[in-house]
């Protein structure tokens, strides 16, 4: 592939891959040998559906093994629920404002400086691998190889340093191929490693392995509480999005009631007939309608969505043994997460965006042998802001002053961390757009959540989140918590300050977004 057809076909703008230092602070480091790291994320895993974080609905044998032989962080939220924001967040260490990635739409600079950087300047063989989704091309890696976009589930297109290649197969099992395969060959001497492998399962239209199209059939998952949420004491927001199960869940695209995907081959395509075919003729037979119908979609939902995941569980199970094999396993910090989380049936809807809890929640699990005690279990509340100095500082490598997070190594060795935050904020951009969820940011106690959404409405929401963890009931207009509302509302506006957000910044780019539509 031509260079100037490459450029064309993932947007890669004029931007320099260049970098340059900025103020830096030295920090003690876990250990004197410098760890390989293994990064692992999925796309809209949410942490509901990971046995190890107690989920009703699914088993991830795989995926518990980092949790029983590392550390499980049970509070780590996103700071904007959404695909490449978090994904921007999490290479810089800093909020969407500042790495300007606010939404799918914007560009990512690749000229600013990013963790996977200053690994690589530190002696580190660095590595991308699968799901990039920030339209320039990857900078700081040695080897990267990408899918374009989205990517697809089957027979996908990757770009590797600039070249397309097609590939037949799943995409989950090719990426892992690919991971093993750089590690087995495509490593040189004995440097330390960063590889990312981002998988695109279980990201929207949720097309499983052919193995695994019929894994749930029969199984009847049990239906969240707030699937029939009326939304009763909420702004206009969670009203009128575009994410209901009822009204956006698609039969052909989502639910797989009509053809095979075009990619699929002969063989593959009779595979997913045979599969898909009796679901069909059992929902045209039966016809649902109202509640039925929703209850319908959300089993058929779950099927696919969970049947992705077991992909994922599979292939994870299959680096960690590659690891044990190899002799790699005792010198690898192995970190799994998701750019964020997402919603299975909560409150009725699919996807993501909105700051509560199922959206906003991420799993965090690492292992790292003789380093993290296993099946530690960690409270704090942390974000994805706070990978990027962890991996650094983890590395003894000197965090940049600008980095808005905080290095997870005294949670991790179980050591008194004095002054860690005691909230979060939160911001969201995207709107309107699909799924018109609205802009809001917020804050995120370890009791309460205040939410503000702006822009076409201004509307409050407040949640007593020990009393109403389902965040059914917002007490913003009870006199009881005026006094608690005011408190949050200091708050929100001390953090906003400290990680340099404002109103003003919030309408500054609502103009810039609009003028682009």
């Amino acid at each position: 592939m031509k260079r100037r057809d490459f450029i064309e076909f993932i947007g890669l703008g004029m931007a320099s891959l260049a970098a340059s230092g900025c103020g830096q602070k030295s920090r003690p480091v876990l250990s004197e040998q410098k760890p390989n790291i293994l990064f692992i994320m999925t796309d809209d895993h949410a942490s509901h559906a990971l046995s190890c974080y107690g989920s009703k609905i699914n088993k991830t044998p795989q995926l518990d093994r980092i949790a029983s032989e590392g550390i499980r962080f049970n509070n780590c939220f996103c700071t904007n629920s959404i695909c490449a924001p978090s994904r921007a967040t999490i290479l810089t260490g800093k909020y969407s404002h500042i790495n300007g990635v606010r939404n799918n739409v914007l560009e990512f600079d690749g000229s600013q400086m990013t963790f996977p950087k200053l690994l690589q300047q530190a002696g580190f063989q660095t590595a991308m691998i699968g799901k990039w989704h920030l339209k320039s091309a990857p900078s700081g890696f040695d080897y990267w190889n990408v899918l374009p976009g989205q990517g697809n589930y089957y027979n996908p297109d990757f770009i590797e340093m600039g070249q397309k290649n097609h590939y037949t197969g799943y995409v989950t099992d090719i990426l892992t191929d690919m991971a093993i395969d750089y590690l087995e060959n495509k490593r040189t001497g004995e440097q330390p490693f960063l590889l990312m492998l981002h998988h695109k399962a279980p990201h929207r239209n949720w097309q499983p392995a052919l193995r695994h199209l019929t894994k749930y059939d029969g199984t009847e998952f049990p239906e969240p509480d707030t699937l029939f949420d009326d939304y009763t004491t909420r702004s206009e927001a969670a009203k009128e999005q575009e994410m209901t199960i009822e009204k956006y869940m698609q039969l052909e695209y989502d639910l797989k009631m009509g053809p095979p995907p075009e990619r699929m081959t002969d063989e593959q395509k009779a595979a997913w007939e045979d599969a898909y075919r009796p679901k069909k003729d059992s929902f045209y037979k039966e016809n649902p309608q109202g509640k039925e119908l929703v209850r319908w979609k959300y089993q058929r939902y779950m099927q696919d969505y969970l049947g992705c995941i077991a992909g994922v569980d599979e292939n994870v199970g299959r680096i960690l043994d590659y690891l044990e094999n190899s002799g790699l396993a005792g010198s690898t910090l192995v970190v799994y997460t998701s750019d964020q989380g997402f919603y299975l049936g909560d409150h009725g809807w699919f996807d993501k965006r909105f700051m509560y809890e199922e959206s906003l929640r991420m799993p965090l699990l690492m292992r790292f042998p003789g380093q993290i005690q296993p099946g530690r279990v960690d409270e704090h509340m942390v974000t994805n802001l706070d990978f990027a100095p962890t991996f650094l500082e983890l590395s003894g490598v000197p965090i940049p002053e600008d980095m808005q997070g905080l290095p997870l190594t005294g949670l991790i060795k179980g050591k008194p961390v004095p002054k860690w935050r005691d909230a979060i904020y939160y911001h969201y951009y995207e709107y309107p757009s699909v799924h018109m969820a609205k802009r809001h940011y917020g804050i995120r106690t370890k009791k309460h959540k205040l939410i503000h959404f702006y822009y076409d409405i201004d509307r409050w929401e407040l949640y007593d989140l020990e009393k109403d963890p389902r965040e059914l009931n917002n007490v913003y207009n009870d006199p009881s918590y005026s006094e608690t509302a005011a408190e949050l509302k200091s708050k929100l506006n001390a953090l906003q300050k400290k990680y340099g957000d404002s109103k003003e910044l919030a309408e500054k780019f609502l103009k810039q977004d609009l003028a682009k539509r």
